[in-house]
């Protein structure tokens, strides 16, 4: 069985690269992809690029193209629930797209033709993922990640994403691009999908401030931790 591991950014998966045995660069749909093993398992490395439409046909194109079993993302998010901070690791129960309105004709937030508005994560590859970051030692939470085309930078904002979001009767915990669109497709093949993101900021007036070097000191090395744990907890065959 092969696992993707995808990120939004090159910064989140240069450790990772490096501890691949028998790298192979494959090139499709205008993406670079690297297959190779960790511990054992067969892997399929891969940047989703930013925003839902490019994570969606990353995602499928590792589906369709390469075969794989199970997809996991990493990458960061700002923090939307108090209890949330910068460092702190989300791991993801569901996803919801905070920018989905196709009202009066459905319901907000619900995907057109679905009849649904949360795409759930597999609970046993989440379970796997929360016990490598535990192992980790890093501070955890689980729930509710929501996802849009729009890079939330303002506290008054992030406000009103809250006070909407809990008006409908969600508490997510945190905010970012890609992952509903890749938990939407791994959806439709029945694709085994978890997620987690580690807090860059508190999608406020602060989230502009050395994000880069956070990705890079930071969220890169939790990643290449989490992963490596996680690639040690999943089924080789």
């Amino acid at each position: 069985m092969s696992t993707a591991i995808l990120s939004a950014l090159a910064e989140e998966q240069e450790g990772l690269l490096g501890l691949l045995r028998q790298p192979q660069a494959v090139k499709r749909a205008g993406r670079e992809f690297w297959q190779g093993e960790l511990h054992g398992r067969k892997v399929v490395l891969a940047l989703s690029r930013i925003g839902k439409v490019a994570a969606a046909t990353t995602a499928t194109t590792l589906i369709e193209a390469f075969g794989v079993h199970r997809v996991v993302f990493t990458g960061v998010a700002g923090g939307l629930a108090a209890a949330v901070k910068v460092g702190d690791v989300v791991v993801a129960s569901e996803f919801v797209q905070h920018d989905m309105d196709a009202s009066p004709i459905f319901p907000r937030y619900q995907i057109p033709l679905y009849q649904k508005d949360r795409f759930s994560c597999d609970p046993d590859l989440s379970a796997r993922l929360m016990s490598a970051a535990l192992e980790g030692g890093y501070r955890l939470h689980q729930g509710l990640i929501v996802s849009g085309d729009q890079f939330v930078s303002a506290a008054q904002e992030a406000q009103r994403l809250r006070e909407e979001l809990g008006l409908a009767g969600y508490a997510p915990l945190a905010v970012e691009m890609e992952g509903a669109a890749v938990a939407q497709v791994c959806h439709d093949y029945g694709i085994p999908f978890a997620a987690m993101r580690t807090i860059s900021d508190r999608a406020d007036d602060s989230a502009h401030v050395d994000f880069p070097k956070f990705v890079r000191e930071v969220a890169s090395r939790y990643a290449l931790s989490i992963i490596d744990g996680l690639m040690q907890r999943v089924p080789a065959h």
